[in-house]
């Protein structure tokens, strides 16, 4: 017989996976290493959103400077691509990498070999460069319909970077400092087969996540987001569908559950799927940054809202540093609250104000 949760065992699978619950980790590489990843995104209207995923984790003991040594000095965490990873991960991730490059993206950097040659020998030379110290010589510029239009060097030193042979060593400002990979990376690496990447890759995917959809389903951003054939399949009841359970997660059903709660970034991975935290959760969730104000429902970059195991609603906030102000546009209840709940919410709101070094205005 095929294992049926409960919505709330399921949701609580979720969310003690996603290290949300009461029971804090106690580094930041701890945290990284069990969710997987940080995703890099530069939009600042609270904080960056690595930072707050790591601050809904670890809270007060967090600072940005922890991910600063960790990437540059201790090395203990890798920026690759749009994305943080423990290094101790990089081999799957690079063995994985140069498979999901656009055909299109490799046939541009094999007709421009030469250009390739003269970005590695610049790096040997004087590495780490910023992309803009790098002259661009490309037989064939980059042509997109994007912002790297005619970018041939920085989108050269992705695909580099994407490929191996180029590593991201720091960062000079908000721009980010390029070197040769053996330069970056251990000296021992060993990378696995691309299919047996693949297995780690899934495998750690579920636990980070606790409960997930079959399959190898795609983000947006190439990002995988299913389980594949990891875990023990279930169901979950009232919802339609197979899913598939970490097997230590479902062994710690029987722990009791600590509540906590929580303001998550938009691409925090409990909510980066929306289907599944809908489904899950009953959770509507859409990132409306780019959409007209007048088309806003929720806010510029409104913060889900985690009470329990529940998805409670979404907090419409910006700060603004030159005032020392988090200014609280909305708070939206999805439903009608508790005053629990409430008191609960608003207390996190002045925990990220006092993180942030700011103070609490209301409209």
């Amino acid at each position: 017989m095929t294992l049926t949760l409960t919505p709330e065992q399921a949701r609580r699978v979720a969310v003690r996976a996603q290290l949300l619950d009461a029971r804090r980790p106690v580094s930041l590489v701890e945290t990284v290493d069990q969710l997987t990843l940080l995703q890099i995104d530069p939009t600042k209207a609270i904080a960056p959103s690595a930072d707050l995923v790591a601050w809904s984790r670890l809270g007060d003991a967090y600072d940005h400077s922890d991910l600063t040594f960790a990437l540059e000095q201790e090395r203990s965490l890798v920026e690759f691509s749009s994305f943080v990873f423990p290094m101790d991960e990089i081999e799957t991730v690079l063995a994985l990498s140069p498979g999901r490059i656009h055909p299109t993206a490799i046939e541009w950097v094999e007709a421009n070999q030469r250009f390739r040659t003269q970005i590695l020998a610049r790096l040997r030379a004087d590495g780490p460069l910023v992309a803009g110290e790098i002259e661009d010589t490309a037989e064939v510029p980059w042509a997109s319909s994007g912002w790297t239009n005619d970018k041939s060097v920085l989108r050269m030193i992705e695909l580099l970077n994407r490929m191996g042979e180029v590593a991201v060593a720091g960062r000079r400002g908000k721009l980010r400092t390029w070197d040769l990979a053996d330069r970056v990376y251990p000296a021992d690496l060993q990378l696995p087969s691309p299919e047996e990447a693949l297995t780690v890759e899934t495998v750690r995917r579920l636990a980070s996540l606790g409960i997930a959809r079959p399959g190898g389903k795609e983000s947006s951003g190439g990002e995988m987001l299913g389980a594949g054939a990891a875990g023990v399949p279930c169901t979950v009841a009232g919802v339609d569908g197979e899913w598939r359970v970490d097997p230590e997660a479902l062994a710690a059903l029987e722990d009791e559950f600590a509540p906590r709660t929580a303001l998550l970034s938009p691409f925090d991975r409990l909510v980066y799927n929306r289907e599944r935290a809908l489904d899950l959760f009953g959770f509507e969730y859409v990132l409306e940054m780019y959409k007209p104000a007048a088309k806003r429902r929720w806010g510029y970059f409104a913060l889900p809202i985690l009470h329990g195991e529940r998805l409670v609603g979404k907090l419409d906030a910006k700060v603004d540093h030159k005032a020392g102000l988090l200014n609280v546009f909305a708070v939206h209840e999805d439903f009608g609250w508790t005053a629990e709940i409430g008191d609960a919410v608003q207390a996190e709101i002045e925990a990220l104000a006092r993180w942030l070094g700011v103070e609490v205005t209301h409209p």
